[in-house]
């Protein structure tokens, strides 16, 4: 049985921008091979080359010389049309800023993503409504983006970018503008994701987020600095449940009685 390839393969992979004195190599000699279910996170200063490195990834950019070869086939030999069905098929986005539309309600945002695999309106909506219920959204379905808090709208755009059940999500910042408590929630679900397969390359900038990866990987100068396998921690041991009807004897505490204070016997007067 032959093995299946790494989902990505990158080799001397580079991007330029600008030309001349003022050519800039945002990666250069890129080399990584990531392998299907891995969580990774991407850390590094900020025009390292991470956000370049995830829209090529992602099929958004491409590359100016190297090789990506996505589930082992070369991307270079893709049209504008195939990647556009990649995209709407495999690849999942979670940006930092969320990008909702502002004129779709929140079930409506989910849904848009389908539009792509010609489904009728009502299907649409049933498949948004049932991720959105998986997220704990379902009574702000008709809601606008407007009033949702940070972390719901953040939900909102994963259960968009699963709708179609992609293999592969890539996330940039995903917790960047949110308070801890709704960043531990979204992490929450991304490493909910990871459990039940799928791919998760996500770019951060906060050291306490890699505690959810599988591999951490930072960034220098358009290269790979460090390349870390981080080791599965255990859960905490769990106290055994007593039984039902079980019963739990009781021991029993003496409590030592106090001697009962003495009764003062009244003087008599002398006659």
């Amino acid at each position: 049985m032959t093995k299946a390839p790494p989902v990505i393969e990158l080799h001397d992979l580079k991007k330029r921008f600008g030309v001349g004195d003022a050519e800039h190599l945002a990666l250069n000699g890129m080399e990584l091979v990531i392998e299907k279910g891995e969580f990774i996170t991407i850390m590094g200063p900020s025009g390292c080359g991470k956000t370049t490195l995830l829209n090529i990834l992602g099929l958004l950019d491409q590359s100016t010389d190297g090789q990506y070869k996505l589930d082992g086939i070369e991307v270079s030999s893709f049209g504008s049309r195939r990647k556009a069905h990649i995209r709407s098929q495999q690849i999942g986005f979670v940006f930092q800023s969320f990008n909702l539309i502002a004129r779709l309600s929140v079930i409506d945002n989910v849904a848009l993503p389908l539009t792509y695999k010609g489904l009728t309106k009502t299907k649409r909506l049933k498949m948004a409504s049932d991720m959105l219920t998986n997220f704990h959204l379902e009574e702000r379905e008709y809601y606008m983006p407007y009033q949702l808090s940070g972390g719901q709208t953040q939900r909102v755009a994963i259960a968009r970018a699963l709708v179609n059940s992609p293999s592969i999500i890539l996330a940039d910042e995903p917790t960047g503008n949110l308070d801890s408590h709704s960043s531990h929630i979204i992490m929450e679900e991304l490493s909910d994701l990871h459990k039940r397969g799928n791919t998760i390359i996500m770019v951060t900038h906060n050291p306490r987020l890699t505690s959810y990866a599988s591999r951490v990987i930072t960034m220098l100068d358009g290269k790979i600095d460090t390349d870390t396998l981080m080791p599965l921690i255990e859960p905490p041991a769990v106290t055994p449940k007593r039984p039902l009807g079980a019963k739990t004897r009781k021991k029993k505490t003496t409590t030592k009685k106090k001697p009962a204070a003495k009764k003062a016997t009244p003087r008599k007067k002398k006659a």
